[in-house]
């Protein structure tokens, strides 16, 4: 692979068009922003459920963000690249890393959550148990599936279902789903394997969970043919990352790591003290800042703790944005070549102790809090029964529907029905189209509707 040749601006699904107001690339972030999968981010819980009296972030604001950092970290990394020998003598190449790496980075960003299905993880754990102890109490169920199919049911993945939002020709919408440029749709291509071909938290980082599923087997080598990647040994289904992966993962690793943080001193779980001696230790590992200069701000800023605690936020991303770029600059060589098997966060050594102690504070504190824990289980009930509900219905042999199979097919939105002619995977694909782009109050409300715990209004 080379920085020359990783890149392309065509869309996926469609020939080219010029536009004289935008970009290829500035377009892939308009088509994302002003996208009904975006918006419904909104209502995704990020970690915290959301309360009523302190702000803290939701998948769409956390997405935002990491676009934001995504942005930066593109716009540092395509300026040196710019300047490679055989990128500057490379006019295409040239203009593709000063000006348009940054904008590919921060519609990627933008992008990597749109496959989490409600409630995130527990949802994601919610999906895959029913396949597993459906397929425990009868046997045969797993019989309708290919072993390569099965695979997918059983370990549901959101990284997967984000290519199959951004890619696929849902009923009555046009081909090539957002027709994204093939750059942004490698960008987001975290784990390019397939379920079968995974293997898990022992296997190298890029093929520890999954990037799409054997429904999209073919979207997926269409965008590995066309960016080059590097096929992982003899396996036709693993593949090494494409370079911008790895700017994608820093923003968001970069986010989560400092902003659940903030939210968790929002909501009084940490003390501002504790907080700001945390912060202001990574900031002055910092050698470009003025720690005389940034103590005075921050006793300018003492009788409002929030702003105290969001200026070492800020200054702490700044500094890990600009560690990871150089991260990424100085492993260029191992990063194209597909044998640079960790994350950027992950290599800066300097603060490796202080990271580890944020992770431990927050595994903890924040993400084994009492009001995380119980939105983790009530979204896997609720995941878990609209689950059930609408895969048997659509399971269920035409013959032998009986009323309330019909009803709840009737549920499912008109993009996302079903033929009937369909196999039973993509029986099964079509309701996960469906439940994993609910947000946690549609879900939520669904569930109560089908439990006759709550009567609709109209």
């Amino acid at each position: 692979m080379e920085w020359i040749s990783c890149f392309s601006s065509e869309r996926f699904g469609v020939e080219n068009t010029e536009s004289k107001q935008r970009t290829e690339y500035e377009r892939d972030w308009d088509r994302l922003i002003f996208s009904s999968a975006f918006r419904r981010l909104q209502n995704k819980t990020q970690v915290f459920p959301l309360p009523e009296e302190v702000f803290v972030h939701n998948r769409l604001t956390h997405s935002l963000e990491v676009a934001s950092v995504g942005r930066s970290l593109g716009s540092i990394v395509g300026k040196k690249i710019s300047e490679y020998p055989e990128v500057s003598s490379n006019p295409e190449a040239n203009e593709f890393y000063s000006q348009h790496l940054k904008s590919v980075v921060a519609s990627a960003c933008l992008a990597h959550d749109l496959g989490n299905p409600a409630f995130g993880h527990s949802g994601e754990d919610a999906i895959s148990k029913f396949f597993i102890e459906k397929a425990e109490k009868e046997p045969e169920f797993k019989n309708q599936f290919l072993p390569e199919e099965w695979s997918d049911l059983i370990s549901f993945e959101g990284n997967a279902n984000a290519l199959r939002i951004l890619t696929r020709e849902f009923r009555g919408r046009l081909p090539g789903g957002f027709r994204l440029t093939y750059s942004t749709l490698g960008a987001i291509l975290k784990y390019p394997c397939s379920a079968s071909s995974s293997q898990g938290k022992n296997g190298p980082k890029h093929r520890s969970k999954y990037g799409y599923f054997q429904s999209d087997k073919l979207v997926f080598q269409d965008i590995a043919s066309k960016l080059g990647l590097i096929a992982d040994g003899n396996q036709s289904e693993a593949f090494k990352r494409h370079p911008f992966v790895y700017l994608v993962e820093a923003a968001d690793d970069i986010c989560y790591s400092i902003i659940d943080f903030e939210d968790a001193h929002r909501l009084r779980i940490f003390s501002t003290e504790e907080v700001k001696k945390t912060l202001l230790s990574l900031v002055e590992l910092n050698p470009q800042e003025d720690i005389g200069k940034i103590k005075k701000v921050l006793k300018d800023l003492e009788a409002d703790e929030n702003e105290v605690i969001s200026f070492l936020r800020a200054k702490s991303i700044n500094f890990l944005t600009n560690r990871c770029a150089e991260i990424f600059l100085q492993n260029g060589p191992l990063i194209l070549n597909g044998s640079f098997d960790s994350d950027l966060i992950s290599e800066i050594i300097e603060a490796k102790s202080i990271l580890k102690e944020i992770k431990a504070k927050s595994i903890q504190k924040i993400y084994n809090h009492g009001s995380v824990i119980k939105i983790e289980l009530a979204g896997f009930r609720i995941m878990s029964g609209l689950v059930e509900d609408l895969v048997m219905a659509a399971l269920c042999p035409v013959e032998k529907r009986q009323k309330i199979h019909l009803k709840i097919i009737d549920l499912i939105s008109p993009q996302y029905v079903f033929k009937e002619t369909d196999s039973a995977y993509e029986k099964v694909m079509c309701i996960f189209d469906f439940v994993g782009g609910m947000s946690d109050l549609y879900a939520l409300k669904l569930y109560r509707n089908l439990r006759g715990i709550e009567i609709p209004t109209i």
